[in-house]
């Protein structure tokens, strides 16, 4: 603490200025009594912390804001708070002081991002991630020092699955701290239009979302310069005056949305306007000034071409928002030094978005966990429309390839497991996936559940299929592939239907059990292994179900009310049309005597609920019901 006393207070400081920040622009929309009590309590607490830490002109600057704000509470309402935003800009500019003198080697500057914004990004430091990890270690000890003290083996088997989870939970945490939520940005941005509004003569709005997704902290903040040169350059030149808008039959106030995505190993960003649109003649003849030749009509396409080579500006006169010619080229030089791309689309009178596309190291990312030829796998949950249990007379095969019948429409249909090399015909679980511009259906074997996983990028000399986006890690620690979406579907609509035989068809199994959860979880298992599959809720009901219909195989619990799982397989076997009927017992019974009593009965497979394996299994049920 000696050698950096501000260690502590950075990170204090930092979220209380960033909350007074956010708070600051939204009093500034609505009146609101207890908006005001809340920041004024964050302004008393961030004067108190900085007259421990000695920091005078902190302490100051939040006496100050409690000065501007203390005459709100009796009269909360919506009015402009120049004063106080440019007390929150004076504080950012003492924190990041304070950065720079903690900083044993500080990294110059890009010049880029320097010049694209006065607004410095608030750091919005996420504490919950290092709490939690902290937490999970502590447990971790407690466990250890009760396993040092136990003497009973199966006390100790079961404290080492709980320490494994532990550990589990203390690395995703761990793997979270280093990354930042895109919503750490979208305070300084929502400043950044507010304040070119006020500047232009302009009403704007401006919205936001993804402000959950994780990303590396280094691609964010250089995302950011871009960020707010964009969205400059959509309230100064796309959001048009009030009267103009009004005029044309718009409302008054234009709006300007920032939305964030991650799609395995892109992040892409978006800022999109409903002002004019690109204005094609003033670009073509500022391009036109500057000597550069236009053959035939420019195209929207190549309108953007041009300002991305930056020095043209549609403006008439200089400002300190417009008319150098300086700004998109500030965007693609940062774009571009991240490998990324940059596309737009635009409108006459209807607006403009711009997407920002770049690679991350590492994100955060909500997936859907699969399984297809005993591989795992993982697909972004942002782009799964649709999953469901795949039927044959969905299928419709042609000389092109699969396609699947979903709703009213028609997609094309592949095997992952036949993407990932291991051919196979569509069936099991079919997920629909939207990669963009366009949607296929994708057939697994079973869905694993969802999890937000850490995704890391493909170490570049790998040698990994084009739709693999990224690599996650498993409990063992293991990778695994999250795949891209866009080059998922491009590969499915790439795919040849596959010949092979026609694999005969089986008898449904039934699975008896007096528990739904029990059942619907067997049900999966067999279903995404191909098997049809029937259900009884007791011995009573399945006696009448195996009367009347055919099966290859019961699947029966011991404990049910009334006839128990023994006495329904003693009475299959005293029927001589039902004595040859596979069954398999599934039981939380591990005693010698069950066993033997199972045998006894002429149940052809024990298995154990809490050692209970999905593979082993299938393999015993595949083996009896093809012998």
């Amino acid at each position: 603490m000696a050698q950096d006393p501000y260690k502590y207070f950075r990170i204090e400081a930092a979220e209380l200025v960033g909350e007074l920040a956010q708070g600051l622009l939204d009093l500034e929309k609505r009146g609101d009594a207890a908006l005001v009590a809340r920041l004024l309590r964050h302004a008393h607490t961030l004067k108190g912390a900085a007259r421990i830490v000695k920091h005078r002109t902190l302490a100051d600057l939040a006496h100050a804001m409690e000065d501007v704000l203390a005459p709100l509470r009796d009269a909360p309402v919506a009015q402009r708070l120049d004063p106080a935003l440019a007390l929150v800009d004076r504080m950012t500019e003492q924190l990041a002081s304070l950065a720079v003198a903690a900083a044993p080697a500080p990294a110059p500057a890009a010049p880029a991002a320097a010049a694209t914004t006065d607004i410095p990004a608030l750091p919005r430091f996420d504490s919950r991630g290092i709490d939690d990890a902290l937490g999970g270690l502590a447990w971790v000890h407690a466990l250890i020092a009760r396993m040092r003290a136990t003497d009973d083996r199966r006390a100790l088997a079961r404290q080492l699955d709980q320490l494994d989870r532990e550990l589990r939970e203390v690395r995703r945490d761990v793997e979270q701290v280093r990354l930042a939520t895109a919503g750490s940005m979208f305070t300084a941005l929502e400043r950044t239009a507010r304040d070119a509004a006020v500047a232009s003569g302009r009403r704007v709005a401006f919205a936001s979302d993804g402000d959950a997704v994780r990303l590396d902290a280094q691609v964010l903040a250089a995302l950011h310069g871009a960020l707010v040169q964009l969205v400059r350059n959509a309230v100064v030149h796309g959001i048009e005056p009030p009267a103009e808008r009004t005029a044309a039959g718009k409302p008054a106030e234009g709006t300007v949305a920032i939305a964030v995505r991650s799609l395995g190993r892109r992040i892409a960003v978006s800022c999109e306007d409903d002002g004019r649109g690109l204005d094609i003649e003033a670009i073509r003849r500022a391009a036109t000034r500057r000597g550069d030749v236009i053959a035939g009509e420019l195209d929207a396409a190549h309108a953007f071409r041009l300002l991305l080579r930056g020095g043209i500006s549609t403006s008439r006169e200089v400002t300190e928002l417009s008319g150098r010619g300086v700004g998109l080229d500030v965007v693609r030089d940062a774009v571009h030094g991240l490998g990324g791309e940059i596309t737009a689309r635009t409108r006459p009178g209807g607006g403009t978005a711009i997407t920002l596309a770049v690679p991350v190291s590492v994100a955060a990312l909500p997936v859907i966990g699969v399984e297809a030829g005993g591989r795992t796998a993982a697909i972004p949950q942002a782009a799964v429309r649709r999953v469901s249990q795949l039927a044959a007379e969905q299928l419709i095969a042609g000389g092109d390839g699969v396609a699947l019948r979903v709703g009213d429409a028609v997609l094309p249909c592949a095997a992952l497991a036949t993407l990932l090399g291991h051919s196979t015909a569509p069936r099991g679980i079919a997920i629909v996936v939207d990669g963009g511009d366009g949607a296929a259906a994708i057939s697994v074997d079973r869905v694993v559940g969802l999890d937000d996983t850490v995704v890391r990028a493909v170490p570049g000399h790998a040698p990994i299929d084009a739709i693999v986006g990224g690599l996650a890690l498993d409990a063992e620690g293991e990778p695994y592939p999250v795949l891209e979406p866009r080059a998922l579907v491009e590969a499915a609509r790439a795919a040849r239907p596959i010949a092979q035989a026609e694999p005969a068809r089986l008898a449904p199994i039934l699975v008896v059990d007096d528990s739904l959860t029990t059942r619907l979880l067997e049900q999966s298992i067999l279903e995404s292994a191909g098997f049809a599959v029937d259900v009884a809720a007791s011995a009573e009901e399945a006696l009448d179900k195996l009367t009347r219909a055919s099966y290859a195989l019961a699947l029966v619990d011991v404990e049910m009310p009334g006839m128990d799982g023994f006495a329904l397989i003693g009475e299959l076997r005293a029927r001589p049309e039902l004595a040859r009927l596979p069954a398999i017992l599934v039981t939380s019974r591990d005693a010698p005597e069950d066993r033997k009593r199972g045998a006894a009965v002429g149940a052809q497979g024990y298995v154990i609920k809490s050692r209970f394996d999905q593979a082993e299994l299938l393999a015993m049920i595949d083996r009896l019901v093809r012998t």
